[in-house]
C-alpha cells in the first residue's frame, strides 16, 4: 500500500492542504482580516483534522523512510557481494591462466582502465615491457585485446551471479 505513488500523492495532498488551513488561519490573525464566520466547534474539528493529516503524512513519511533506509542498506550487501565476486573471479582466473606476478599486476592495472604509460609510470618500467606483458596476458587468456579480457570477467559474473539469483 506504501510502496504505491498515488497513495504518496494523496497523503502529500492531504498534506498541503492542512498546511494551507493552518497558514491561512495564522495569516487571517495576523493581518486581522474578515473571513466567513464559522462556528468555534467546526473550526476545532477542522484543525483536530488538519492535525491528524499532517501526523499521518509525518507517520507515512517515517514508513518511507524506514523502507528507502533498508533497500539502500540491501543494495549497498549486493554491491559488496558483488564486488568480493568480481575480485574472487579475477584471481580465480589469473591462476588458471598462470599468470606471473608482474602479469597479474598488468593485468589488474588493465582492467581498472589505466593506459600502457600510466601502468608503466606505476611499476617503474618500460612501456615496451608493459606491451609485452599485456601480450602474454592476452595469449594465455586467449583473448585479442582489453575489451575482449573485460568482456571475459563480466560475462562469467554475470552468469554467476544470475545462477545464485536463480538458486535463492
Amino acid at each position: 500500500m506504501l510502496s504505491n505513488p498515488i497513495t504518496f500523492a494523496i497523503i502529500l495532498g492531504v498534506q498541503v492542504l492542512c498546511a494551507v488551513f493552518f497558514v491561512s488561519d495564522i495569516l487571517i490573525s495576523v493581518f486581522g482580516l474578515t473571513s466567513v464566520p464559522i462556528s468555534w466547534q467546526f473550526h476545532e474539528l477542522i484543525e483536530i483534522g488538519a492535525s491528524v493529516g499532517l501526523l499521518l503524512g509525518v507517520a507515512v513519511g517515517a514508513v518511507a523512510l524506514r523502507h528507502v533506509s533498508r533497500r539502500n542498506l540491501h543494495v549497498e550487501s549486493q554491491l559488496r557481494v558483488a564486488s568480493g565476486a568480481f575480485a574472487e573471479l579475477i584471481f580465480e582466473k589469473f591462476n588458471q591462466w598462470q599468470l606471473t606476478p608482474a602479469e597479474r599486476d598488468v593485468a589488474l592495472f588493465a582492467l581498472k582502465g589505466l593506459s600502457t604509460s600510466e601502468i608503466a609510470a606505476l611499476r617503474e618500467t618500460s612501456e615496451g615491457t608493459v606491451k609485452a606483458q599485456t601480450n602474454a596476458i592476452y595469449r594465455k587468456a586467449g583473448v585479442s585485446g582489453r575489451a575482449q579480457l573485460m568482456s571475459l570477467f563480466v560475462d562469467d559474473l554475470m552468469s554467476e551471479t544470475l545462477i545464485s539469483d536463480l538458486a535463492s
